[in-house]
């Protein structure tokens, strides 16, 4: 615990609390877990797009903040994982599609499992892109990068160097560890809203490890 910032216990404590409510409501009251605590457009799916969203700006705010210090490959770097962070907060609330209340296309209509204005519930001959690549290829990448980065990170130089060329934040081993345990808690919830719970664990474990990643000196003039 003396590795953690205050900021790490917060934010545990929360995703204790979520995880704790969670598996509670899922084995006393499924119909309250499915319809209420992880509803569409509920504080479980909206805490996670306001999640991503921070990091996204948090990043935005290096990159401006550190322009004119840092070399093209790392500005590169830092405003893709941007990028990337915001289209997820967008994709997460549809891009405000119900909060504005806009109607979708013709094409989100006929093309989208759930009729809504985002890419991750397209269906492609069939298939559905949220299981090919927001969870199987999505699966493959965090183990790559909470894994196994951070072992090559510590073992040899030449992949610390290319991590810190292009900003990449290394993962301090607690956050593996809490990656991990919310992936074996999903065991204890047999709703497939479940997911909604492992996304929002999933934004606010990157937020903690933007705020305070090992290489923090990438962030620094």
């Amino acid at each position: 615990m003396k590795n953690l910032t205050t900021l790490d216990k917060i934010a545990y404590s929360f995703l204790i609390i979520i995880f704790g409510l969670g598996i509670y409501f899922a084995n006393t009251d499924l119909t309250y877990f499915d319809e209420v605590y992880t509803v569409e457009d509920g504080f479980v799916e909206n805490g996670s797009a306001i999640f991503l969203f921070i990091s996204s700006m948090l990043l935005l705010y290096r990159f401006f903040k550190l322009y004119k210090y840092k070399k093209t490959l790392w500005k590169v770097g830092i405003l893709a994982m941007s990028v990337l962070f915001f289209f997820g907060a967008g994709e997460e609330i549809s891009w405000g599609q119900r909060i504005f209340d806009v109607q979708s296309s013709e094409y989100f209509l006929q093309n989208n499992a759930q009729g809504e204005t985002n890419l991750h519930n397209m269906v492609v001959d069939g298939k559905k892109v949220n299981k090919i690549i927001f969870s199987q290829l999505l699966t493959v990448v965090l183990v790559l990068y909470l894994i196994v980065t951070p072992f090559l990170y510590r073992k040899f130089e030449w992949v610390k160097n290319l991590a810190n060329i292009f900003a990449v934040p290394i993962v301090k081993w607690h956050y593996t560890i809490a990656f991990l345990v919310g992936t074996a808690l999903l065991v204890f919830i047999s709703s497939n809203r479940k997911w909604e719970i492992y996304e929002l664990s999933f934004s606010v474990i990157f937020l903690l490890i933007f705020m305070s990643p090992l290489n923090k000196s990438i962030y620094t003039k």
